[in-house]
């Protein structure tokens, strides 16, 4: 297998488009990319720039604000699932030294007629920021929308139906997570803004983080540079679908590092979107992802036990 020293690249249009062959190499190439690497950088999505950019504008307001404003945002309750969590209260799994960050969620907007309605914690909104929750949510209908398309062409990647996905993320325990990573104003010793780590839900979103840093681990235990050109979207596999697939698709080790030091005085914003499924989705291993040479490596769990475990091992419960 080639060495990957740089995410692939791919359009989402292809995929999108009446031409079969277009189609085809999409899903090729996106396959391809999350068995060898578990990143890629997508363009042609349904985010555009102007709204990406009045949500970042939102959330550096939101976290300019005092700190005992912002705690009042805080559920210690729910594990950190909605409105706002504390600076370095998130570790890694594996880890006891928080990261340098503090963060807030936003979720999945249900209908009162849901089957997930109390399930599923309230969104929290903002009385000093009244466009805030808006644009959250707009934000995180389009990367849902540009997510489901993702997991349609790995569907078939996997030789599944196309629309295999479809109702598993339907009304799915989804988060977008606006970080904020202040100025570092004294050494931090152990500390990272993000320790290595692996996502937890089916695949993460990433709009354009506002500054360097993001690694990902390849296959022989090198670091490469996450980056992506301003219209792209960087796309992961998390464990979830990496556990489906009995690893067939890579939930890939990553992380954010800290700057050097003549750069600590800068602060650092990222938007992640968190793609879950409905909470009692089976990820039990796909039968057709197991054979001989790859014999099942987990237990079955539903997507809601799993996600439960993960919180505990990451300090938010």
């Amino acid at each position: 297998m080639e060495k990957i020293s740089a995410i692939p690249s791919v359009d989402l249009q292809d995929f999108l488009s009446e031409d079969k062959a277009k189609k085809a190499n999409f899903v090729k190439e996106l396959g391809d990319a999350y068995e060898k690497i578990g990143f890629v950088a997508l363009r042609g999505h349904f985010l555009d720039d102007k709204l990406a950019e009045s949500l970042y504008d939102q959330v550096r307001r939101f976290f300019q604000l005092p700190v005992e404003d912002k705690r009042k945002y805080e559920n210690e309750g729910i594990g950190g699932q909605r409105g706002f969590t504390s600076f370095s209260k998130e570790h890694a799994k594996g880890r006891t030294v928080g990261d340098l960050k503090e963060f807030w969620h936003f979720g999945q907007q249900i209908g009162e007629n849901s089957k997930y309605k109390g399930i599923y914690p309230e969104n929290v909104s903002v009385k000093e920021l009244p466009e805030f929750n808006h644009i959250g949510e707009t934000v995180y209908k389009m990367l849902e929308k540009t997510g489901v398309y993702v997991l349609r062409a790995l569907a078939l990647h996997l030789g599944l139906d196309e629309f295999y996905f479809d109702k598993k993320v339907e009304e799915g325990n989804s988060i977008l997570r606006a970080i904020h990573y202040p100025p570092i104003t004294e050494d931090p010793k152990d500390a990272v803004r993000s320790a290595e780590h692996t996502d937890i839900n089916l695949i993460t979103l990433l709009m354009g983080a506002q500054g360097p840093g993001l690694q990902v681990q390849n296959l022989e235990g090198e670091w490469i540079a996450a980056t992506a050109k301003p219209e792209e979207l960087i796309i992961n596999v998390g464990d979830m679908l990496s556990r489906h697939t009995n690893d067939k698709l890579r939930s890939t080790i990553h992380r954010v590092v800290n700057p050097p030091r003549e750069m600590w005085g800068q602060t650092r914003y990222s938007l992640p979107f968190f793609m879950h499924p409905v909470s009692d989705m089976r990820l039990d291993c796909l039968p057709n992802c197991i054979d001989d040479e790859h014999p099942q490596k987990f237990e079955d769990i539903t997507a809601g036990e799993f996600l439960q475990q993960r919180l505990k091992e990451i300090g938010l419960k």
